[in-house]
């Protein structure tokens, strides 16, 4: 990159060091690049003006022309505003100030024609422009200014300093006038033909200040397209150098674990999606290469099955198996599944967990290094240094999103060779995100329950009309069903949760008295010993209710259990409503979620809670997901330690063009792999650059 784009954005005409502070604490503006790359949000048509007859406060932004006159002082000490009257030909609107008023008053003359701009708002129930951009006719704008005006995101800090949308606006036009004949080419000519791109230069221009309709279609598109286009080559490539670099085992049998298992001990018949997805896996096993599969599934379709037959094809060709989860509840949950299997094929497997004791410690640690033990499950305590294989074939990790690359990168070095990947998630992953987060893997997708499963049926309920719900769930109670009822658990307000948690579980067991009924309460704060009692009680069926925070999304198969009340609904994302319904729906009974919401919702609430009633579709509640929040909110991106810091493409908005760019990117790799050819130097050029900024996309997966 130039080293005119790395100046201190304080050396920019406009700036200096008090507000280069500012842009850099609020908007992590700190160099000419930043600025240049913090592209606007939305766009407004300056090229229309209304009269004030016209406006309404159901209006967006508004343009008059007229002129401005009667300033006057309202209000008393400390609540002061400035007021004066706008007016045209037509009528006439009230224009208000709260901050500024001093420079108001001297820099603007009273019956001369100004340019307003603003958006109508209500006060006092009048309508007025509050806080208006003024301008003089007379003064022609730069000759970057076009019709649509570019608005930037700003903050209350920068909104009190004097930063607003239009000073951004004008630091860009500054910007531009210095650094334009400094834009240089980042796609290769051959590229840029082949798609009909404008210039990069002429995309940033007018990305800022479009000259029409059009081009700023063009530089949308043009910069998206870029922006996703080099972190496909990034992920494709190192997948590229992978294949070339590491020679997987090949496990060449299929022998007699497997087949004994799958004619004697299958506990159902495979669906068509496990049918294909294991014939994925035995492709990549016996092919040479390290396979490095991603498994999606939605909650209950089968994936720990598909993975033990993955297990078994290991054992069959001589390998160990070690399957790493994130938590010790569902660790343990995994060992009591598996163990149902290997009992009676007469396998070794065993827990390895921080709360292991030494001396069992011990003897895992030994029968690993000696090869007696065949297959371990197992939590952060498996990529210890002190845990040695004699011979790691073969490595699953369930819910991966939660395990750090530098983690699970930990458990490739125990061999001589990396094992064999594949990573789990019962978090559906819209696709778009799968490309981006996993786009180094191979993607299989099991798309269909197990046969018998009954679709849960999920209802929406107002708090007022919970004694309805209440009938319901007694109803439930009599058939022999259990019920889960899940508190929200909010880290700014731990004190609040557990009052929230404290007077539900009062008002639950007034609703449902002893003797007849018991109640079980399952909260973060309780002690491991009285957490795992609780719900060893609601296991057994001793307690028909168990009452508890978010603690039981993971982890927790209980065939009985057929209803699951979400108190406070409102308050949860959508994939962690999707994974909380999935903890019902496991025995053969008709299952039900029951939303309990107030009256009062957002939008995004209101979406929320009609899609998880409109379908039970893991895939297109996460696309929904994405939609609403973006990526850098979806459950799992945060925690994996991945910046999502796109500058101007949306996973959400932008999926045509994302897979646009990762097919151009295969195209690319496939001519070149190791991008030796002189044309492609740019593109080498370019992903070096991209490394070293904070854009890294290089450490995903």
């Amino acid at each position: 990159m130039n080293d005119l784009f790395q100046q201190d954005i304080k050396f920019l005409t406009g700036v200096g060091p008090k507000r280069a502070e500012l842009l850099n604490k609020e908007l992590e503006i700190s160099t000419f690049h930043d600025l240049l790359t913090y592209f606007p949000y939305k766009y407004i048509d300056r090229s229309k003006f209304y009269t004030c007859r016209q406006v309404n406060n159901d209006l967006s932004y508004i343009q008059l022309r007229g002129k401005i006159r009667n300033f006057r002082m309202e209000g008393q000490r400390g609540r002061k505003r400035l007021v004066a009257e706008f007016y045209d030909k037509e009528g006439s609107i009230s224009l208000l100030w709260f901050h500024g008023i001093k420079w108001i008053k001297d820099s603007i003359s009273e019956d001369r024609e100004y340019i307003v701009f603003g958006k109508p708002s209500i006060y006092q129930r009048q309508i007025h422009l509050i806080h208006p951009e003024i301008d003089d006719p007379s003064k022609k704008e730069g000759k970057l200014s076009s019709g649509l005006q570019a608005l930037y995101s700003t903050t209350e800090k920068l909104k009190t300093n004097y930063i607003t949308s239009k000073t951004i606006q004008k630091l860009q036009q500054n910007l531009l006038e210095k650094v334009a004949g400094q834009i240089h080419e980042t796609i290769p000519v051959y590229l840029v033909k082949k798609l009909n791109l404008i210039s990069r230069k002429e995309a940033l221009i007018n990305i800022h200040f479009p000259a029409n309709a059009e081009l700023l279609k063009k530089a949308s598109f043009r910069l998206k397209f870029e922006e996703l286009f080099y972190i496909q080559l990034n992920l494709l490539k190192l997948k590229t150098n992978r294949e070339i670099k590491f020679k997987g085992y090949i496990f060449s049998k299929v022998g007699e674990h497997l087949n004994n298992f799958y004619h004697h001990y299958l506990p159902f018949s495979l669906t068509e999606a496990q049918k294909r997805v294991i014939r994925e896996i035995r492709t990549d096993l016996g092919s040479g290469k390290q396979m490095n599969r991603l498994l999606q599934g939605d909650v209950g379709s089968g994936k720990t099955l598909v993975a033990f037959m993955s297990i078994l094809i290991a054992l069959d060709n001589g390998y160990q198996t070690c399957l790493m989860a994130p938590t010790e509840i569902l660790a343990r949950q995994h060992l009591t599944t598996l163990s149902k299997f290997t009992k009676k094929l007469d396998i070794e497997i065993s827990l390895l967990t921080g709360s292991t004791k030494k001396a069992e410690r011990r003897i895992i640690h030994e029968n690993l290094q000696n090869g007696r033990l065949s297959i371990i499950v197992g939590t952060h305590a498996l990529i210890e240094e002190t845990v040695l294989f004699k011979n790691l074939g073969l490595v699953i990790i369930d819910e991966q999103h939660r395990f750090g690359v530098a983690q699970r990168s930990k458990l490739w070095k125990k061999n001589i060779h990396p094992p064999h990947i594949l990573v789990m998630t019962a978090t559906p992953i819209p696709r778009t995100l799968a490309m981006t987060l996993y786009g180094d893997l191979d993607v299989s997708v099991i798309d269909e329950l197990p046969p018998g499963r009954k679709p849960i049926k999920t209802l929406h309920y107002f708090d007022r009309q919970r004694n309805r719900v209440f009938g319901f769930i007694r109803k439930q109670i009599e058939a022999g069903q259990q019920i889960f009822i899940v508190y929200p658990l909010i880290k700014e307000s731990e004190k609040m949760d557990y009052k929230d948690l404290e007077d539900g579980y009062e008002s639950i067991s007034r609703a449902f008295p002893p003797p007849k009924y018991s109640v079980s309460v399952v909260h973060g704060k309780m002690k491991p010993e009285e957490k795992e009692a609780s719900m060893q009680h609601f296991i057994a069926g001793r307690t028909q209710i168990m009452v508890a925070t978010t603690v039981i999304e993971v982890g927790v198969d209980i065939p009985r259990a057929s209803v699951m009340v979400i108190e406070s609904a409102e308050r949860f994302g959508l994939s962690q409503l999707h994974q909380l319904r999935g903890r019902v729906g496991r025995g053969s009974a008709q299952s039900y979620c029951v939303l309990m919401s107030s009256v009062k919702l957002s939008n995004e609430a209101k979406k929320r809670l009609q899609t998880m009633v409109r379908t039970n579709d893991g895939f297109e509640i996460a696309e929904v997901d994405l939609k609403l929040r973006g990526p850098g909110d979806i459950e799992g991106t945060q925690q994996s330690g991945i910046a999502f810091n796109l500058k101007i493409a949306s996973l959400g908005q932008d999926g045509q063009i994302l897979q646009y760019a990762r097919n151009m990117a295969e195209q690319i790799l496939e001519k070149d792999p190791g991008l030796t050819h002189p044309e492609n130097n740019i593109l080498v050029s370019r992903l070096k650059t991209l490394k070293n900024t904070s854009n890294n996309w290089s450490v995903i997966s």
